[in-house]
């Protein structure tokens, strides 16, 4: 063939991961991958999302203004979906980065090159590390500067979740559910299908059917032939019910959040041991992490309190200790007891 342009020029693709192209590139990879990583679309996933998000919303910022409640939660839904979250420091805030790339010098960032989305289409900016806020959980020894998401690492219970799910969903849209087979004398084909349309619409009610036409030799069939047979799959036998409530509480535990929250007998205790749980062992110490990154960053003392907001303790039990101490405290005045080293073993500040 003959080239239809005067100069042969070769065709080049921008490798950021921005713009229409690469949209249909992750589009087809998707679609080749099939159903792999689906599990992220569950509920249970999203209802763990929801909470990181919603928790990290609510954290206390102290040191700075440029994190609003919004850039809170997008940091909180990134992290539980994809394990970092990055944002360049613009003129007029912080801009959160759709993807990037990262060049790196003994294992610490040192440039990136951004994909900021915008309507119509992203735009790409090279950015030295100081110029970016990385927030990565879950990095590996041979990638510090990669995080990964608590379902990359949970991959196992992830996939069973998924196909547990996605084979409920195939039964309950393809199985016989609720159907019958009833035996029924030879007949043409047309009294058959006559007879099957008038059991439409008839749900809850009792239509009894006789018939003495018999065409087959022999009499008419055994009375046992007219039971009717369901044709309903047993899911029990396939302990369905079990596998999801396992793959469930697994993925649970994975985000930080006990599997006694979504259990249907729980209770006022339960619930708030569970936000604690969460609160404590999972988002403060992110949030910390967060901290440094921006106390580094933006060059100020900054920190972050996930507790407080959430109100991830009983406050009950902190009432009934407030006042054992309160009258600890004065009978130790009236017997002039110095209270100062058990206050410090106790942690009272």
């Amino acid at each position: 063939m003959i080239w239809p342009f005067k100069s042969r020029k070769i065709e080049t693709r921008s490798s950021s991961a921005v713009g229409y192209t690469t949209q249909l590139l992750q589009a087809r990879a998707a679609y080749i991958s099939g159903t792999e990583g689906l599990a992220e679309m569950t509920a249970t996933v999203q209802s763990c999302v929801s909470l990181w998000e919603q928790g990290f919303s609510l954290a206390d910022v102290d040191g700075t203004d440029i994190l609003s409640p919004l850039h809170l939660a997008l940091i909180g839904r990134s992290l539980a979906l994809r394990g970092e979250a990055l944002f360049w420091i613009g003129p007029d805030g912080l801009v959160p980065a759709s993807d990037w790339d990262i060049s790196t010098k003994l294992s610490r960032p040192t440039a990136y090159r951004l994909g900021l989305p915008d309507v119509g289409g992203g735009t790409t900016r090279t950015a030295l590390a100081a110029e970016v806020i990385h927030f990565r959980i879950g990095c590996e020894m041979g990638t510090p500067y990669v995080g990964s998401p608590p379902l990359r690492r949970a991959g196992l219970t992830a996939g069973l979740l998924q196909h547990v799910e996605a084979a409920l969903s195939d039964i309950y849209r393809d199985a016989p559910i609720g159907s019958q087979v009833i035996p029924y004398p030879e007949s043409p084909e047309t009294d058959l299908n006559a007879l099957a349309r008038a059991f439409r619409g008839y749900r809850g009610k009792v239509q009894v059917r006789e018939s003495v036409n018999v065409a087959s030799v022999g009499g008419p069939a055994p009375v046992t032939d007219w039971k009717a047979n369901d044709l309903t799959p047993n899911l029990e036998q396939a302990m369905t019910k079990e596998s999801l409530d396992a793959a469930r509480d697994g993925i649970n535990m994975a985000f930080g959040v006990l599997p006694g929250l979504t259990n249907p007998a729980t209770t006022g205790p339960m619930v708030r041991e569970a936000q604690r749980h969460l609160a404590q062992w999972c988002l403060q110490p992110i949030a910390n992490q967060m901290a440094f990154e921006l106390s580094k960053k933006l060059d100020a003392d900054i920190s972050l309190n996930v507790m407080r907001p959430a109100q991830a303790y009983d406050a009950g039990g902190r009432a009934r200790a407030l006042v054992a101490m309160v009258n600890a405290m004065a009978q130790a005045k009236e017997a002039g007891v110095d209270l100062g080293p058990a206050l410090n073993q106790m942690d009272w500040d």
